[in-house]
């Protein structure tokens, strides 16, 4: 009888830590992105020395909660707008450069508001600050209407955070047409942190890499301010927070990351520019292999533990 009912208790899931991904995850985290992207809209010069240093801690800031496009980042396509890359097609050069050769008057916050997620955000910036070639007008104009715009996404999204993270604190209880049970809850933000580590594997890392015959590290992101291997390390760093959060407990997935982590740090090419090297190459395969480790760990451990499987997410499908 002792036997079966130590058994009975440990098939019962244990509870999502919700409290605490929100509380202490989500909504500091975007707090600290609209915190940046305030500093970065308010300085008061085009000079790009002067705003690389505030767009590239607005950037860091977003990759700390970049893996939860859900609630209020699926709203107007803000995630997209904020961060729209890969762009393979280059769509946001060319609707940059008809807004530069367009009327100045018209760059404005609202009316960037209106414009092409591809021209928006922080990679329209990092094409402002770090141009490939020579533009064809004055950048200022369209740097500070887009900083605004970006800053201006922030604040909602940090405001947004309030009521949603409400939604998910609330799953379950009268009233909350959102989130019928916990298990929805805890499901969505299982999703983010499976789905986010498939991500970062296939895109941040798989396009650049290519084939060990042909990488490809022209397709890396950010490569033109340098920082395509940060990017990876602060979203690996990302959402090792929030499975940290989720169940503090899953001392495999956390150790999964530990490793995987350590291997972005040896990387020592911040532009994955030397791909062509086939050293350099399985390193980055490694650090892939790694991260494909973790996300299965993670499926194997968190999942079960908390009673829930992945689901729908919003990066379905890119």
């Amino acid at each position: 009888m002792r036997a079966l009912i130590l058994s009975l208790f440990l098939a019962i899931p244990a509870a999502a830590d919700t409290a605490s991904v929100v509380t202490q995850h989500i909504r500091p985290g975007f707090a600290a992105f609209a915190a940046q992207a305030k500093a970065l809209a308010a300085v008061d010069s085009c000079d790009p020395a002067l705003l690389r240093p505030a767009f590239h801690a607005t950037y860091d800031a977003w990759l700390a909660v970049a893996h939860l496009p859900l609630g209020p980042a699926e709203e107007e396509g803000r995630s997209l707008a904020i961060l729209f890359w890969p762009d393979p097609k280059a769509l946001g050069q060319k609707a940059q450069r008809s807004l530069l050769t367009g009327d100045p008057e018209a760059l404005t916050s609202d009316n960037m508001a209106q414009q092409s997620v591809a021209a928006r955000g922080l990679a329209g910036i990092e094409r402002l600050l770090y141009p490939a070639e020579a533009l064809p007008a004055d950048p200022c104009p369209l740097i500070q209407a887009t900083a605004a715009d970006l800053a201006r996404m922030a604040a909602d999204l940090d405001t947004d955070w309030g009521p949603f993270g409400d939604l998910l604190l609330t799953a379950g209880q009268p009233g909350n047409s959102r989130f019928l049970t916990a298990e929805e809850a805890t499901q969505a933000l299982f999703t983010q942190l499976g789905t986010g580590l498939e991500y970062l594997a296939d895109r941040r890392i798989g396009r650049p890499l290519g084939t060990f015959d042909k990488p490809r590290p022209d397709l890396a992101e950010a490569r033109a301010a340098g920082r395509s291997a940060r990017n990876i390390t602060l979203s690996l760093q990302g959402l090792r927070g929030l499975a940290q959060h989720l169940h503090p407990d899953g001392q495999r997935t956390l150790a999964a990351f530990d490793q995987a982590l350590k291997l972005a740090a040896d990387l020592d090419d911040p532009t994955l520019a030397n791909l062509a090297d086939p050293k350099a190459w399985l390193k980055l395969q490694i650090l892939q292999q790694a991260i494909r480790a973790t996300r299965d760990t993670a499926l194997a451990e968190i999942g079960p533990a908390l009673g829930v499987t992945l689901g729908f997410n919003a990066q379905d499908g890119d």
